[in-house]
């Protein structure tokens, strides 16, 4: 079978083999004609025009796919113990003054969703999701101020205290990006539920996503992190002009590292190799993942790079106010379930979306 060309690498090389170390969990595709079929039967409306439902048909299907793992006849479907997961990690090239805040803002979002104040976690409350922390690279320590208790656990899996300054060296090694994206598999390992929501929170980490968008889909540079209005985002024209005079150093940088793996260790993040790392493990597992925003969905371009059927799993919740974002999606040949404009990360995107799978749920009772 002809394998679709928006897999196929940029270079039009074969990919290379991947590191012997790296241990990728299997990801079976989950493409059915005839239940895809007997699905859109079902959601046929007598005296409506075929494919009334829109693109939530396109949901109910997906999600029908997902869950068909049974050799048993599909027939509702189930959602137990939904989950949503924050990776936190921080991000050297912020040394390069690319970022409106200043790194320590990553500690601050990740204490106030420690403490129960941040919008991810109101979100979670109202739709029944547990919440996940992952400290995942902060550059500082995370405690708690006094015997307050957390709204949330924090995992503790480090790799480094941030990621070097890409514009002078990798952003990791290959052996840290490797322990990253396992710490990922094995954070949603020990995770019920078949549903995976996931977020992140990193000063500087739309820089790495716009460099992966760029290296792995040939996005110029400047399209992939730049801004629809002057002041979106917190940087002037100064500043969003240093920006990409950093990144496009960067770039020639590591102008080698094509491949899905090689990019996202030169580039990305601990918390954006970890989020690579849980949706291949969710997938692998069948379960729904939710992805949330720019950096989320910069985490399922590598993942659906190193394992194509990863793609039949993800569900966009929503396309951010990040141009970079529609370019993402647009390569992905993904429509997102909503467009608010948000800027916040976290999973709140994602979350935000959710009614809309027990909208689909709820369809195919009827």
């Amino acid at each position: 079978m002809a394998v679709d060309p928006v897999f196929l690498p940029l270079n039009g090389r074969p990919t290379p083999p991947l590191p012997a170390a790296l241990k990728l969990p299997a990801v079976a595709p989950t493409a059915d004609s005839v239940l895809a079929s007997t699905l859109q039967r079902r959601l046929t409306l007598p005296g409506c025009p075929s494919h009334a439902l829109g693109r939530l048909e396109t949901l109910v299907v997906q999600l029908g796919l997902i869950q068909n793992a049974s050799p048993l006849a599909f027939d509702l479907l189930a959602f137990d113990s939904p989950q949503v997961v924050v990776f936190a990690g921080d991000h050297g090239i912020t040394d390069e003054g690319v970022s409106a805040f200043p790194q320590e803002a990553t500690r601050q979002r990740v204490l106030q969703m420690l403490q129960g104040t941040a919008p991810v976690n109101t979100l979670a409350a109202l739709h029944g999701f547990d919440l996940t922390v992952v400290d995942a690279g902060v550059a500082s320590p995370i405690t708690l101020p006094g015997s307050d208790k957390p709204h949330a656990p924090l995992l503790l899996r480090k790799i480094g205290y941030g990621t070097r300054n890409l514009v002078l060296s990798p952003a990791m090694s290959m052996a840290q990006a490797i322990a990253a994206l396992h710490a990922g598999m094995d954070v949603v390992r020990h995770l019920p539920g078949n549903v995976l929501a996931l977020g992140d929170v990193g000063v500087g980490n739309t820089s790495s996503a716009a460099l992966l968008l760029s290296r792995l889909c040939g996005v110029p540079l400047a399209d992939a992190c730049g801004r629809d209005s002057p002041m979106e985002g917190g940087l002037d024209n100064v500043q969003l002009q240093n920006k990409l005079e950093k990144l496009f150093a960067a770039a020639s940088r590591h102008r080698k590292a094509v491949t899905p793996l090689d990019a996202l260790a030169a580039l990305g993040g601990f918390e954006i190799a970890m989020m690579t790392g849980a949706m291949l493990q969710a997938a692998s597992e069948r379960r729904v993942v939710l992805v949330d925003g720019f950096v989320a969905s910069a985490a399922a371009l590598v993942a659906r790079g190193l394992c194509p059927a990863v793609a039949d799993y993800l569900v966009f919740g929503h396309r951010s106010a990040e141009p970079g974002h529609r370019l993402l999606l647009i390569h992905l040949q993904a429509e997102p379930l909503l467009n608010l404009e948000l800027r916040l990360g976290q999973g709140a995107g994602a979350l935000l979306a959710w009614p809309l799978l027990l909208a689909a749920q709820s369809l195919l009772e009827h």
